[in-house]
């Protein structure tokens, strides 16, 4: 596995589109988070991520969506998108994962490039 790329490490393709499915059921339910998306398109959101995503690992050299402080500014704004919100939603990919099967030392990869991009959601 020395040579892989973290998307790859995961399962590739067919193993982002589960997650994000899998990650977004959990979401929804989430009372802490699910609020942010009431008015979502979710079949719209659940592309957007799961570009998103395989960009992050490492998947595609380019990704053409919003830039994160783009996409979640009106979030912060708006309804308050703050540090504890974001860690609801990394703790959320991270159950996702473990309840697919994914190594703990691959969860810890997924959690620290999400860190990567905190301040930007958060517009720091």
């Amino acid at each position: 596995m020395g040579d892989k790329n973290l998307f790859e490490k995961l399962g590739g393709k067919p193993a982002v589109e589960t997650t994000v499915d899998k990650f977004y059921d959990r979401v929804l339910k989430d009372e802490r988070i699910n609020h942010f998306f009431t008015n979502t398109d979710m079949k719209k959101q659940r592309n957007h991520q799961k570009a998103f995503l395989t960009y992050a690992f490492g998947g595609m050299k380019t990704y053409n969506g919003r830039n994160m402080r783009a996409a979640h500014e009106k979030l912060v704004k708006e309804k308050g998108l703050n540090d504890s919100h974001f860690d609801a939603v990394v703790e959320n990919l991270a159950d996702t994962l473990k309840s697919l099967g994914i190594a703990d030392d691959l969860i810890q990869q997924v959690a620290a490039v999400a860190e990567t991009i905190r301040g930007d959601v958060l517009g720091k």
